[in-house]
């Protein structure tokens, strides 16, 4: 097995995974609860391991890094290959920033909606069709989310200015 950048990466996410489950140990129970404070950062940190470990496995398969690519990397015009590389991801970084920012003044249901649309319009095209799937997989993925926490776990989220009541 060739240790490679991803299997390093595995590694180093296990070993963090592992430093949580140990500060897991630290947390407090409050005593008045069915469970106890630890079960759902345990089970969030078993899945987190779960998908380190198929990464370590799978770490490495993919094809190798081009030598153009390495070339390009050390030419003049590679901070436009490099843009145009990290486009989607600096998109949805700053959508999620944008998002952030807005929770304040549109709140969870109307900032998620509004986010996952946007993202998946910069992600996935323009054309009528997309835009109709788009604003349904928002509108069921963000209200099913957000009736989840309001109404079965008691979860208070930003109402925001426009909808103060929900």
């Amino acid at each position: 097995m060739r240790l490679g950048r991803d299997r390093v990466l595995a590694l180093g996410l296990l070993a963090l995974c592992g430093g949580f489950w140990a500060a897991s140990y630290d947390i407090r129970d409050l005593g008045f609860q069915t469970l106890g404070s630890a079960v759902w950062p345990r089970i969030i940190l078993a899945a987190l391991t779960t998908m380190c470990l198929i990464y370590l496995a799978t770490g490495g398969r993919g094809a190798p890094v081009a030598a153009a690519d390495s070339e390009a990397a050390g030419r003049a015009g590679a901070a436009a290959g490099w843009a145009r590389r990290y486009r989607n991801p600096a998109i949805c970084f700053g959508l999620f920033f944008l998002f952030l920012a807005s929770l304040p003044y549109l709140g969870m249901l109307i900032g998620g909606t509004l986010f996952v649309f946007l993202a998946l319009t910069c992600l996935g095209g323009h054309s009528p069709r997309a835009l109709a799937a788009h604003a349904a997989i928002a509108a069921a993925t963000i209200g099913g989310m957000w009736a989840i926490f309001t109404f079965a776990l008691r979860v208070f989220l930003p109402p925001g200015v426009i909808l103060p009541s929900f």
